[in-house]
C-alpha cells in the first residue's frame, strides 16, 4: 500500500434530529469522508470518539441527556482528550460565548457553524476537512460579535499584504514552520511578522486571550459567507 496517498478524512456525527443527521452523513459521505461512526446522545458519541479516534467530531450544542449544552460540553471534553482531533460544532445558537468556550485558547482544528448559515454543501464538506486538518471554520457573525467593541477591519487596514498572507496562514491552522515553507520565506521572517501583526492589532502579551487566538479571531470578521 502506498502511504503516500492521502487517507479519507474519518468523521464522527453526534446530531439527535435523526433526519438531519442522516442528511450530514450522507452529504459528508457524497463529498468523499468516511463516517464511522453517528450518535443521537452527547455521551454515547464521546464513548464513540474515543474509541475510534476520528480525525474530526461533527456535534451539535443541544443533545441528549439532557438536552442542555450535553453536545458543547463533549466537544470541548474530546479536545482536550484527544488534542490531535478536530471538532466542529454545528448548530442553531447564535451565541459568542459558546464558541469562545470551544475554542478557549486554541483556535486550530477547531470549528463553530451556524445551520442556517450553511447554505453551501461544498463549503461546509471544505470545512470540516480543514478543520480536521488542523485549520478552524468560525462562521464570521460569530466572530464580529466576539470582538465588539474593536474595530478591528480598520486596524486589519494596517498590515502589509505579506503580513495578511500571514494571518491568513495562521487562521488556517498552520504553525510558524508551515507558514514558513507555504509562504517561502524564513522561520525568522515569519516571527517577525506575527510580531508586527500583534502590535498592529494591538495584542500585547497581557492581553486577555491567547494573542495567536485573538489575531486569528480578528482575521476572520473580514470574511463573508
Amino acid at each position: 500500500m502506498d502511504s503516500s496517498v492521502a487517507q479519507p478524512v474519518r468523521v464522527c456525527v453526534g446530531e439527535d434530529d435523526v433526519l438531519l443527521r442522516k442528511g450530514v452523513v450522507q452529504v459528508l459521505g457524497d463529498a468523499g469522508l468516511v463516517v464511522v461512526a453517528q450518535a443521537g446522545d452527547a455521551s454515547e458519541l464521546v464513548k464513540l470518539a474515543l474509541a475510534y479516534r476520528p480525525d474530526v467530531v461533527v456535534i451539535d450544542i443541544a443533545m441528549p441527556p439532557h438536552r442542555g449544552d450535553d453536545g458543547l460540553l463533549a466537544a470541548i471534553g474530546l479536545r482536550k482528550q484527544i488534542p490531535g482531533m478536530g471538532v466542529v460544532v454545528l448548530t442553531q445558537y447564535d451565541e459568542p460565548d459558546y464558541a469562545l468556550a470551544l475554542i478557549d485558547e486554541r483556535v486550530e482544528g477547531a470549528g463553530y457553524l451556524l445551520k442556517e448559515r450553511v447554505g453551501d454543501v461544498r463549503e461546509f464538506t471544505d470545512a470540516v476537512v480543514r478543520v480536521a486538518h488542523g485549520g478552524s471554520a468560525l462562521d464570521p457573525t460569530i466572530v464580529a460579535r466576539m470582538m465588539r467593541p474593536h474595530h478591528v477591519p480598520q486596524a486589519l487596514g494596517l498590515l502589509t499584504e505579506r503580513e495578511y498572507a500571514v494571518l491568513k496562514a495562521m487562521a488556517e491552522g498552520m504553525s510558524n514552520v508551515g507558514i514558513a515553507r507555504a509562504l517561502l520565506i524564513s522561520n525568522a521572517a515569519v516571527e517577525k511578522h506575527v510580531t508586527a501583526i500583534f502590535r498592529k492589532l494591538d495584542l500585547a502579551p497581557e492581553t486577555t486571550g491567547h494573542r495567536r487566538v485573538q489575531a486569528v479571531l480578528r482575521y476572520f470578521t473580514t470574511q463573508r459567507s
